[in-house]
């Protein structure tokens, strides 16, 4: 019995004589072949009838085994020998392929704009075929024209999918424009359909002048503007509140009651009632009649910054530097609700009468709408400042605002305000408090105040003595004025820190860091001839 190993496979055979066959040595010999895969220590058998020829048993020498890895690569060297001789080159490239790529990109860049040689193909195709449609194609001047002499060459302009017809000719939609002159000057972008910009265009308004100036013993920090008087308060060393006669513009009456200067300041449209706020953390209500405090608040436990009086109901709201507004009852002088959310210096705060009843700019870049019927808690949060809310602004009308939602420009009726920081002015929607857009140009400082009349100026005051006026509807920023301080000021004295339009909304007064009460208005002579309006729509809507 010989045995031959050969790729892990044991053949053994045994040579045996088949019963009845004859035993001489020139016959063939029938042989048992019994085939077995080695399994480690495990011997698989299976045995069959073959025939074979004599012959001498090879001895065949065991092979190594080899790891994946390495046969792998072996078979990878054989592939690259095989079908990269050339190693460390590039194929020649294929001029066919080339062609191919090559025209299927000039196809797709310029498959509407055909050689005007194929318009009159084109023409007597149309008569003889009636109802083939016309071809969506511009026919461009051919770059040799210029050299030959030929400039002129008809463009067709046709849409890019029209009903067939029957009728013989030009098709009515298409227009035929002719030009002359070198190839170099045309463009393709001429051809193209401007589209209007749907940004709303300003409305004209004359520029503001500074027409009276009164001079104030110290800072003017805050005022507020009736038809007859102006209010302002005064800080630093008298911490009191002057009120001035506006015709004529004389003082009438100073009052005097807290020790640090005043911040804020609000007359009541239904009481004879004037409220003030400083940073002795003394909230007061004064009697404009027996002109004298009637009340205090006390609460806050840091200075008060800001103040407002709700529109229809006896609630008084104010927030300073404990980073919390608070409601107060007017008559009875109790703290109805802790609005606490911010964490900065609440500095800025107006109300309204339908939710959200309560608006709060802080110093930590937040806007929050507070709602006063259940229990005051947080409405919505608005996230879209980069720096301080130092002031905000309510339309003081509903007013029909132009939205531009999926690129169609639609009509709504809604509230809407303002807030200043100095990264940018930006405009909402109330009650959803939805973004619609950011003012047009970027007053670049701190904005202390700004405030808005009915006819849509909104006003902005800035720390470096700007005074800029807007255009409420576009945010064109269409005037851009500059305070002059006083003789013997500084430069950087020149600082605004609140302004207030009149109840009619055609005086404005600025409280300024030189010690002085200026009062604008608008400048009778001025034309939308003499002063036009230089107004361009933005490219691309800044949705943050």
């Amino acid at each position: 019995m010989a045995s031959v190993r050969r790729h892990g496979l044991l053949l053994s055979a045994a040579t045996a004589t088949c019963k009845g066959a004859p035993s001489h040595s020139s016959g063939y010999r029938s042989q048992s072949v019994t085939l077995g895969l080695v399994e480690g220590n495990k011997t698989v058998r299976r045995e069959g009838r073959v025939t074979q020829m004599p012959g001498p048993a090879v001895a065949v020498e065991p092979v190594e085994p080899q790891s994946l890895k390495k046969l792998s690569f072996k078979s990878l060297k054989r592939a690259l020998d095989l079908f990269a001789p050339l190693h460390g080159q590039f194929p020649p490239p294929d001029p066919e392929s080339k062609k191919i790529r090559l025209s299927h990109k000039i196809n797709v860049e310029y498959g509407g704009i055909k050689p005007a040689s194929t318009q009159p193909q084109s023409a007597k195709q149309d008569q003889g075929h009636p109802s083939s449609a016309p071809s969506n194609a511009l026919a461009l001047p051919a770059p040799g024209d210029a050299q030959k002499g030929g400039f002129q060459n008809a463009l067709v302009v046709g849409p890019a999918a029209q009903p067939r017809t029957n009728d013989i000719g030009p098709s009515k939609s298409s227009v035929i424009i002719s030009t002359s002159g070198p190839s170099d000057r045309f463009s393709t972008s001429a051809l193209m359909e401007r589209i209007p910009s749907r940004w709303p265009r300003p409305v004209w308004h004359p520029p503001w002048k500074n027409y009276r100036l009164h001079v104030t013993s110290t800072l003017p920090y805050f005022c507020r503007v009736s038809n007859k008087h102006i209010t302002s308060t005064l800080g630093e060393e008298l911490d009191q509140k002057e009120i001035w006669d506006v015709a004529s513009g004389r003082l009438k009456l100073t009052l005097t009651g807290h020790i640090e200067q005043i911040r804020g300041l609000a007359v009541s449209n239904r009481h004879t009632y004037m409220f003030s706020a400083g940073d002795d953390k003394m909230v007061k209500c004064w009697d404009l009649e027996q002109n004298k405090v009637i009340r205090s608040y006390h609460g806050h436990l840091s200075g008060v910054y800001c103040l407002a009086l709700h529109p229809t109901l006896d609630i008084l709201l104010t927030g300073g530097r404990d980073s919390v507004c608070r409601v107060w009852d007017i008559r009875t002088k109790t703290q109805i609700f802790a609005l606490s959310g911010h964490e900065n210096t609440v500095c800025s705060v107006f109300t309204r009468p339908t939710d959200p009843q309560v608006v709060t700019g802080s110093h930590d870049t937040t806007i929050k709408f507070w709602d006063l019927r259940h229990g005051g808690k947080t409405m919505l949060t608005l996230t879209h400042h980069k720096k301080s809310v130092r002031a905000m602004a309510l339309h003081p009308k509903e007013y029909g605002a132009n939205t531009l939602t999926s690129a169609v420009l639609t009509f709504l009726t809604m509230n809407l305000f303002a807030s200043a920081s100095a990264d940018n002015i930006k405009k909402f929607t109330l009650p959803k408090g939805e973004f619609m857009h950011n003012m047009l140009s970027q007053q670049k400082t701190i904005i202390n105040s700004m405030a808005v009349n009915e006819d849509g100026v909104l006003a902005t005051a800035g720390d470096n003595g700007s005074l800029w006026f807007w255009d409420w509807k576009s945010g064109h920023n269409f005037q851009q004025a500059h305070t002059v301080v006083q003789p013997g000021s500084l430069d950087s004295e020149a600082g605004i820190y609140a302004l207030s339009y009149d109840v009619t909304g055609t005086r404005l007064v600025t409280c300024e860091a030189d010690k002085t009460i200026k009062m604008w208005k608008e400048d009778e002579t001025a034309t939308a001839e003499t002063h036009p309006l230089n107004f361009k729509p933005p490219k691309e809507i800044r949705r943050f």
